[in-house]
């Protein structure tokens, strides 16, 4: 107990005096989730957006696979990019393995079915008869599409922001395919893990604070923003 005690003020130490390398190693993971996310939702939002508005065979089987995904094992992710990257790899030469380029890679296809699945169930919610009435009133299909998109920009939004509290806290794909390299790839959650092998919880402590801030910030703005939806 004296243990825990000790440990947990020394966290808390660490956070308050800003501690070098807890600060660095928040940045790598900031740096990276933040990239991903945005690539993510490029991807995803307009994706989403097709889904759910389009007329096309096989769009109940693309929702089906996309919902399934959002239960895909950040390991499998983990596999499946390092086989194609490894220096045996289809890209091996590009040299990406071990790399934050290669954790965002990884992050990207983590999340990607989050933000469209999120989106679909968004733009679901929107009577039809915004898009309608838009066509009618002589706008064309991006202009009704916008104004569509207008009127599920908090759901979007609760979307992207469910999706970097995904990533923020994965920790197979950034061990998997960053390597855990200090100053470089080394994530909040990798080093929480690193830090426990070796017996060593102050820092481990320290980024779990931090990272239990961050994950109640998403969470508040991802509530938030689910509460305007329904509004």
């Amino acid at each position: 107990m004296d243990l825990l005690i000790d440990s947990l003020l020394s966290a808390l130490r660490l956070v308050v005096t800003m501690d070098p390398e807890m600060v660095e190693i928040v940045g790598v993971s900031l740096r990276v989730s933040l990239t991903s996310t945005l690539i993510a939702a490029v991807i995803g939002i307009p994706l989403g957006f097709t889904v759910a508005h389009g007329e096309f065979r096989g769009r109940r089987l693309c929702v089906t696979v996309l919902n399934t995904l959002l239960a895909l094992p950040t390991v499998v992710i983990g596999l499946f990019v390092y086989a194609f990257i490894s220096r045996r790899g289809l890209f091996g030469p590009l040299d990406l393995l071990y790399s934050q380029t290669a954790i965002v890679i990884g992050q990207v296809i983590l999340i990607i079915p989050v933000i469209a699945a999120f989106t679909i169930a968004a733009i679901s919610r929107i009577d039809k008869r915004y898009r309608k009435t838009a066509l009618t009133l002589g706008a064309n299909q991006v202009q009704a599409a916008w104004v569509v998109f207008r009127e599920a920009r908090y759901g979007i939004a609760a979307a992207v922001i469910a999706a970097f509290g995904r990533v923020i806290s994965e920790v197979g794909i950034s061990m998997m395919l960053g390597g855990n390299i200090k100053g470089f790839t080394r994530t909040m959650t990798t080093a929480m893990a690193l830090e426990y092998d070796k017996g060593s919880f102050t820092l481990a402590i320290a980024l779990g604070l931090v990272l239990l801030g961050l994950s109640f910030s998403m969470n508040l703005l991802f509530h938030l923003f689910q509460g305007r939806t329904r509004a």
